[in-house]
């Protein structure tokens, strides 16, 4: 079971009752090949994932397709977001605008966990252009597997939205 706290963190408190996360997923026409990926990882892990991304590869604007993941999240419709464009740039700094959302821009599954742990960070930013396919599954494990730690950190993350 899952306890949900103030700042939207998860603690397992049991691992006997899973838990069905709901996950909003959101991409630009650079990230539709890792999105449709992601969706399999995420359904073969038990997820209940909801696709606000572009499933075709002609240009298109991120921020129609990244407002609604952010919005899923910050509403508490969804647990975590995952977006994906060429550089994970531009998605970052579109969700973050979200008085409730700490996207985390990540490289690697180290960073990942970092984000997780220390910024109880709710949406995964994945640069496409940047990192491999096999990568990217991996760092959407580790972000979804990960907990926040709390303590000193917590102090921290509410120290982030401007009022």
């Amino acid at each position: 079971m899952w306890c949900s706290y103030p700042i939207r963190t998860f603690v397992r408190k049991s691992i006997t009752q899973p838990i069905r996360m709901k996950v909003a997923i959101g991409n630009d026409h650079a990230g539709t090949e890792y999105k449709l990926a992601i969706i399999g990882l995420l359904k073969s892990m038990g997820a209940e994932v909801k696709n606000h991304g572009t499933d075709g590869t002609d240009s298109v604007d991120y921020p129609d397709f990244i407002h609604p993941v952010a919005n899923d999240v910050e509403q508490g419709k969804a647990d975590f977001g995952i977006i994906v464009c060429g550089s994970g740039n531009g998605a970052s700094m579109t969700a973050n605008k979200h008085q409730k959302i700490r996207a985390a821009l990540c490289w690697n599954k180290e960073i990942v966990q970092l984000a997780r742990e220390h910024n109880d960070a709710n949406i995964l930013s994945l640069p496409a252009r940047f990192i491999s396919l096999p990568q990217a599954l991996e760092m959407v494990k580790t972000f979804y597997n990960t907990n926040f730690e709390g303590g000193r950190h917590e102090r921290r993350i509410e120290k982030i939205p401007c009022t």
